[in-house]
C-alpha cells in the first residue's frame, strides 16, 4: 500500500514532459508517472506540497502502458483514512 499524490501537469507537451494529452502527474514513493487519465477508486483528500496542491490517496496503483492510464484501487487490508491507523 502506497501513498499517491496526483497533480495537474502544467508543463504537458514540453520536451520530456509527455504529450499535450498527458495532463496528470502521479507521484508514487518519489517516482513520477505522466498519465493521460487517472481513475481513483479509493478515498482521497486535498493536500498541499510546497506551493502546489495535490489530490492525495492511499492504495495500490496499476499503470496501463500504451493508453497511459493510472488506476488506484483499494488494497485488501486498507479501508481507513491514513490518520485512523
Amino acid at each position: 500500500m502506497n501513498k499517491y499524490l496526483i497533480r495537474f501537469n502544467k508543463s504537458k507537451g514540453e520536451p520530456d514532459r509527455g504529450s499535450e494529452e498527458h495532463v496528470w502527474r502521479v507521484f508514487e514513493n518519489g517516482n513520477e508517472i505522466l498519465a493521460r487519465h487517472v481513475r481513483i477508486n479509493v478515498r482521497s483528500w486535498s493536500e498541499q506540497t510546497g506551493p502546489d496542491w495535490n489530490i492525495a490517496c492511499v492504495g495500490k496503483m496499476s499503470f496501463y502502458p500504451g493508453v497511459d492510464i493510472v488506476e488506484i484501487n483499494k488494497d485488501e487490508e486498507m479501508n481507513q483514512w491514513p490518520s485512523q491507523k
